[in-house]
């Protein structure tokens, strides 16, 4: 019986660096070093009915309210990916993309896969230079999106 209590499957929590970022055509296959944000929350709409025994209030959901995404990766000789979709921002006119961002297991293939929907660059940071470091050049892109979806592979 030990033999087969032994030959049970377990289950172990996924590595999180092994990951791969899809920005839409121009933008697949960007190597990024850092994905964060990816966070949704529910404010509270607090009231009291007025005939209620209870003196205290009902608490109900409210609209979902979605955190900005960053991304983190870097800079690579004649590469402007991050710039040129930013500049696209004139007068309410930027793309929107559905971004997908995916967690691989060790065969490469996906295992979770958050989709952004509707996003969109709000902020882009530039590396910081400095004559006297040694670290690699690192662009960061700030992204606003509409919804969050989470899926399994």
């Amino acid at each position: 019986m030990a033999d087969d209590e032994s030959k049970e499957e377990v289950s172990w929590p996924m590595p999180k660096f092994r990951f791969e970022v899809d920005l839409g055509t121009e933008l697949k296959g960007v190597p990024f070093q850092e994905v964060s944000g990816m966070d949704v929350e529910n404010q509270n709409i607090e009231y009291r009915k007025s005939n209620s025994k209870l003196f205290s209030t009902l608490k109900m959901p409210r609209i979902a309210k979605y955190g900005n995404v960053t991304l983190k990766r870097g800079v690579f000789v004649n590469d402007n990916t991050f710039w040129n979709w930013y500049s696209e921002i004139k007068m309410n006119t930027i793309t929107r993309r559905t971004v997908l961002i995916k967690l691989l297991d060790e065969a490469g293939k996906v295992t979770m896969q958050w989709q952004l929907d509707n996003a969109f660059p709000t902020k882009i940071t530039s590396t910081a230079l400095k004559s006297d470091g040694n670290k690699v050049a690192i662009d960061t892109l700030e992204i606003a999106h509409e919804q969050l979806t989470i899926t399994n592979g």
